[in-house]
């Protein structure tokens, strides 16, 4: 009875192994798992400034149009809608910190690039260096604010030109990513 059972786990297996079977044809089919690149790619979101999107295009206005236009265009295109609602938000609107009429200032918010110095310091606004690149510690809501509502010094509106958030929760790091890891 004993070699019977064995028998039988043998045909089993040997069954089994006859019924699977491997080989190297692969010819018809082909695997690639690499990126795939084929397809219609678009523009889904522009934020080089932080919030300037979000406040200036009109509400109107599909945010989509905005964000799928070419950054060399997109002055041409929104500098007159940036320029309404930046009046319509401050009517007292004379000049910024920079020194930039409205035309002037709305047609630098409307280009939705981040411009890097690779002279000049690193920020966003430093009172000296202006939007020469920006930096994970530099308070990018609160210079918005303040060249939108501060006034030629600097110092009109007070209560508008900060949004009194002054540091991050966790620190950045010394090391690349900088980014402190999540809670």
């Amino acid at each position: 009875m004993k070699t019977y059972k064995y028998k039988v786990i043998a045909a089993v297996i040997l069954t089994s192994l006859s019924l699977v079977s491997c080989n190297d044809n692969d010819d018809n089919q082909v695997i690639d798992y690499g990126p795939d690149f084929s397809g219609t790619y678009v523009q889904k979101d522009q934020m080089a400034r932080p919030a300037i999107n979000t406040v200036f295009v009109a509400s109107g206005t599909p945010k989509d149009n905005f964000n799928m236009t070419t950054p060399s265009m997109m002055a041409a295109s929104y500098q007159s809608v940036f320029e309404s609602r930046l009046l319509a938000l401050n009517p007292g609107y004379t000049t910024n910190a920079l020194g930039q009429t409205a035309a002037q200032f709305t047609g630098l918010l409307a280009t939705d690039v981040l411009n890097v110095s690779k002279t000049a310091t690193t920020t966003f606004f430093d009172g000296t260096n202006v939007l020469t690149g920006r930096t994970l510690a530099d308070d990018v809501i609160d210079v918005e604010l303040l060249l939108i509502f501060g006034g030629p010094s600097g110092t009109s509106n007070a209560e508008l030109t900060s949004d009194h958030v002054n540091a991050n929760d966790k620190a950045f790091t010394l090391s690349f990513p900088y980014l402190a890891s999540a809670w």
